[in-house]
């Protein structure tokens, strides 16, 4: 099975330490050699970024920061398990080396093979 795990913080005003970036470093490798992280990105500051919505016919785009918010997603993860119970194991061993915030996990659809 497939999850998602969308990583949820403060905005911080500083980039990571080179230690914090060498932690996280080591982390993703071990778990792409492992085969359970897929994939995985962080995102840059919400100055840099937009917000774009629909509603009721029209669409609008408000540009970053996003001051008004209290958590902003500050990067996500794909990761693969057998079980629900081992992806959130997984998602605490992230929080572990990411520090403070909170992770949304959700299982992905997979299409069923065709016969």
């Amino acid at each position: 099975m497939r999850y998602l795990s969308i990583y949820k913080m403060v905005e911080r005003n500083t980039p990571p330490t080179g230690e914090e970036m060498a932690n996280m470093g080591k982390l993703v490798e071990q778990g792409m050699k492992a085969g359970w992280l897929l994939a995985t990105e962080g995102c840059l500051p919400t100055a840099l970024g937009a917000r774009v919505r629909a509603s009721e016919g029209k669409v609008t785009v408000i540009d970053g920061p996003f001051t008004e918010a209290k958590e902003v997603v500050g990067g996500f993860a794909i990761l693969q398990a057998g079980s629900k119970e081992e992806a959130i194991q997984l998602t605490k061993d992230f929080l572990k080396v990411a520090g403070d915030g909170e992770c949304e996990l959700r299982q992905l659809y997979e299409r069923p093979p065709r016969t």
